[in-house]
């Protein structure tokens, strides 16, 4: 019987549209695993959300596999020297896998490449990262360029490929994890039921997304920066654990007219972390432009106090509050609100952007490395492509700007009794509800005067 081929899955839990699975069924036996790896990634393991997220989504990938006369091999510990182990259990020497661009997941790459004839494949972005160049060949830093050039050399991208109806077995299945012994899910307390509630990981949950926004996709533009309303997509959680393709999506909805250009430029937006990463693996942590390095953050007990304040939801300004309870309850964040929460710890608070980042890596289901970290030092004007840090965002009138009231009321019910002309910026003591931890005129003046000095 021909040896069997590993199919190594991480962040491309899906069946549909998936290169590396449908190369392997081509060549005969196929076993696909899933490495619970916490050693190769150290500090950027996944975080309390994202683990919740994968069990639900492993769960459904099994069930699907199942169905298709195979199974999910599931292990634990470093992709090194589990999956050559793997292979030598079930003789495979060939090991097939999509493309990923974390730092560390292009190191475990080169590592199980030394041991396994490895076949790489892309399919988790528009276009494989690095490969989009300027006229001198050289890779983009800046997005509108990247955004055009993509769309020239590119797009639209090849249709996508149904998954196989049969998987072709192995002669013997090797051992595998039981998924409830990874501890993936809360206990003690169980922090996780509004992700109940609210999702549905897997990949019919992110078919059945893509489906309910593809109806209203035209009209993104105006309704993305509205958030009371249900005008975003949803899907990154879907997209960042590949439970979906990027083709897949932008079939569904590119012909759906409006302003679904927005939208597109969005998936463009993905893509374009990616290509971030690539040139600058510590992009995540390191400042782009190292003139921020001299920036006077805060830090001490006040600072602390007052990080913490902004992680719970207790900082004086309503929209601020509102997302980051959002985010807590439900571990997402409408997208506005989160420009505005970052914008409010950065400049308001003076505490560095990368508390915030870990912040987010822990408690956003949709927690992307690429994304994580171009948003943040956007937020933040360090990084390659970003605004200045001298634009300071007032919560104050971006949130009737936005017509932020109900969503304030929704997830700040100590402020459900006010009314619109009062909830955004409430003018008197409410009971329940903290003071400002810093005005707006008084955070602006402290934070241009931090940055008078980095320029100094």
């Amino acid at each position: 019987m021909t040896a069997p081929s590993i199919v190594w899955l991480r962040r491309d839990l899906r069946l549909a549209d998936q290169a590396a699975l449908l190369a392997a069924c081509a060549a005969g036996p196929v076993v696909c695993v899933y490495v619970l790896d916490d050693e190769t990634p150290q500090h950027r393991k996944m975080g309390g959300a994202s683990r919740w997220w994968l069990h639900q989504s492993l769960a459904s990938l099994a069930a699907g596999l199942e169905e298709r006369g195979a199974r999910l091999i599931l292990r634990r510990g470093s992709c090194a020297p589990a999956l050559p182990a793997l292979a030598a259990e079930i003789g495979a020497t060939e090991i097939h896998a999509l493309h990923h661009y974390e730092p560390w997941w292009r190191n475990a790459e080169r590592a199980v490449a030394k041991a396994l004839t490895l076949h790489l494949h892309h399919g988790n972005y528009l276009a494989p990262a690095g490969s989009v160049l300027t006229g001198s060949g050289t890779p983009f830093k800046i997005f509108t360029p990247f955004w055009r050039a993509l769309q020239a050399q590119v797009l639209p991208p090849p249709k996508p490929q149904a998954a196989p109806d049969k998987i072709p077995a192995p002669s013997h299945w090797p051992a595998s994890d039981r998924l409830e012994d990874w501890g993936l899910l809360p206990t003690r307390p169980d922090w996780a039921s509004g992700f109940r509630a609210e999702w549905t990981p897997g990949e019919a949950g992110a078919d059945e997304r893509l489906q309910d926004f593809a109806d209203h996709a035209k009209g993104y533009a105006a309704a993305r920066n509205l958030p009371a309303r249900q005008g975003t997509s949803r899907l990154s959680p879907h997209l960042h654990f590949g439970e979906i393709s990027p083709a897949t999506v932008w079939h569904r909805v590119a012909g759906k007219g409006g302003s679904v250009g927005t939208f597109l430029g969005e998936l463009g937006w993905r893509d374009y972390a990616q290509n971030v990463i690539m040139q600058l693996p510590d992009y995540g942590g390191t400042n782009a432009k190292p003139q921020f390095e001299k920036l006077p953050w805060r830090s001490g007990d006040g600072a602390e106090a007052d990080l913490a304040a902004w992680q719970q939801g207790r900082t004086g300004y309503p929209i601020v509050d509102a997302g980051m309870r959002q985010l807590w309850h439900s571990g997402w964040m409408h997208n506005r609100v989160r420009m505005i929460a970052a914008s409010f710890l950065i400049k308001h608070l003076l505490i560095d952007w990368r508390r915030g980042e870990q912040w987010f890596w822990d408690t956003l289901v949709d927690a992307d490395y690429g994304s994580n970290a171009v948003n943040w030092q956007w937020s933040a004007g360090s990084g390659v492509d970003a605004q200045m840090f001298v634009r300071i965002m007032a919560p104050l009138s971006q949130s009737p700007k936005f017509d932020a009231a109900g969503y304030i009321r929704t997830w700040v019910p100590e402020l459900t009794h006010l009314p619109d002309g009062d909830i955004h910026d409430p003018v008197f003591p409410v009971r329940g509800y903290p003071a400002k931890l810093i005005g707006h005129a008084q955070a602006r003046a402290r934070a241009l005067a931090a940055w008078s000095e980095v320029k100094g």
